[in-house]
């Protein structure tokens, strides 16, 4: 039987995603008893481009499940800097270990490293493309917070263009029922043609708007992001744009009081810290629910139970 494997958050059916949810939540409650569940197994973490967040998060999943971790954090430490291919990374590196966690900048990377991989491998984020186990994270964080997935009012704020959080979390929400989506960004930064016409082909609701507060107090989650200088090719179109929207109490004062604020992180200059002490903010939560999701997730596809 072929590995299992996780490249786009479309891989897993809705009724999965509710399993690793519900996985994930007995995880917080009984860490004890996952505590030896994958003792003798290695986790490899590849990442070809930088990341704190999530790397970490993979590398303290994999500790807390009595697991090891091996790996890299930067592409000049592996051996692509000498001209070795993708594939024979990923085909060496699955004999190393049990599982893979691979970041790369290039769209499409996993599905490359797919067709060598003789291990379960975990799309950790590939260029403008795909997140999906921040998705995961994002879900699992609306799931604790709201209870529910159906009639949700999501704002979408930042770079829509290259944002590859955004991209993941529409395609997996757009599954549920009655979401609208209010999508703010500059013009230069819109949500990309192919993803709208997926929602229109849904038949989801959307807007698209570059003001922030016009639609502020219709939203149930306001999902904001940075704009990314590594997306651009021209320095003078991300200094212009860079800080197009800055999330301030004042620009909150007509939100609902149950509106939960979430970022993949890093955090910029897009929510100003006075922010931070809102009962709805939850991006720090976010980032610790990325662990324990990420856990549940090591555990499906090593077929742990």
């Amino acid at each position: 039987m072929k590995n299992r494997c996780l490249i786009d958050i479309k891989d897993f059916s809705k009724e999965e995603i509710d399993d690793l949810i519900k996985v994930a939540n007995d995880i917080i409650a009984h860490r004890d008893k996952y505590s030896h569940k994958c003792d003798g197994k290695i986790l490899a973490t590849l990442f070809f481009e930088p990341s704190t967040r999530t790397r970490l998060s993979f590398e303290s999943a994999m500790l807390r499940l009595g697991g090891k971790v091996l790996g890299f954090s930067e592409s000049s430490s592996s051996s692509t800097s000498k001209g070795e291919t993708l594939g024979d990374t990923i085909r060496v590196v699955g004999g190393y270990s049990d599982i893979i966690a691979m970041r790369h900048p290039k769209e499409g990377a996993p599905t490359v490293a797919l067709k060598k991989t003789i291990v379960p491998i975990i799309n950790a984020g590939d260029g403008g493309h795909n997140h999906p186990t921040q998705t995961l994270t994002d879900l699992f964080t609306i799931y604790r917070e709201k209870k529910s997935f159906d009639n949700l009012t999501i704002g979408l704020c930042g770079d829509l263009k290259f944002g590859r959080t955004v991209h993941s979390l529409i395609t997996a929400m757009m599954r549920y029922k009655n979401i609208k989506f209010v999508l703010i960004s500059p013009k230069e930064l819109k949500l990309p043609d192919y993803m709208k016409e997926i929602l229109d082909e849904k038949k989801i609701k959307y807007v698209e708007t570059t003001n922030i507060e016009e639609h502020m107090n219709q939203l149930d989650i306001l999902y904001m992001t940075r704009v990314q200088r590594e997306r651009f090719f021209n320095e003078e179109d991300y200094l212009r744009l860079k800080d197009y929207y800055i999330l301030t109490k004042k620009k909150l004062k007509n939100a609902k009081d149950n509106l939960i604020i979430m970022h993949p992180l890093p955090r910029v200059t897009e929510i100003a810290q006075e922010v931070d002490d809102d009962k709805r903010a939850k991006y720090f939560e976010q980032a610790y629910n990325g662990v324990y999701i990420r856990m549940a997730l090591i555990l499906k596809l090593l077929e742990v139970k």
